[in-house]
């Protein structure tokens, strides 16, 4: 009956350590998938910021990027505030024209 008990006792602290570890690797794979996407920008690139804006890079340095939202109008933003690369050719990606509803009569 003891040996039942012990084994319980030590399965515990084990998942427990097991747990934080995964954690702890889960972190450190989300970061160096964003400093991978962060190193890899460059003007021309369309992104989406992680506030889910689409933009194209029109400029570019250490700490803040330039984005074109539309034609003439650029922002800037927190290099940091770039999410991913969007792919505007792929299925799914960024409208690469207007959006317009069925019901547009322009």
């Amino acid at each position: 009956m003891s040996e039942g008990n012990g084994l319980g006792a030590l399965l515990l602290p084990v998942l427990l350590l097991l747990l934080v570890g995964f954690m702890f690797w889960s972190q450190r794979r989300r970061a160096r998938a964003i400093q991978d996407v962060q190193s890899s920008l460059a003007v021309g690139d369309d992104v989406c910021t992680t506030s889910g804006l689409f933009a194209r890079i029109v400029a570019l340095d250490e700490l803040i990027a330039t984005l074109e939202v539309a034609p003439g109008t650029s922002i800037r933003f927190d290099r940091r505030a770039i999410a991913t690369k969007v792919d505007v050719s792929a299925p799914g990606g960024a409208p690469s024209g207007p959006v317009t509803s069925p019901t547009d009569t322009r």
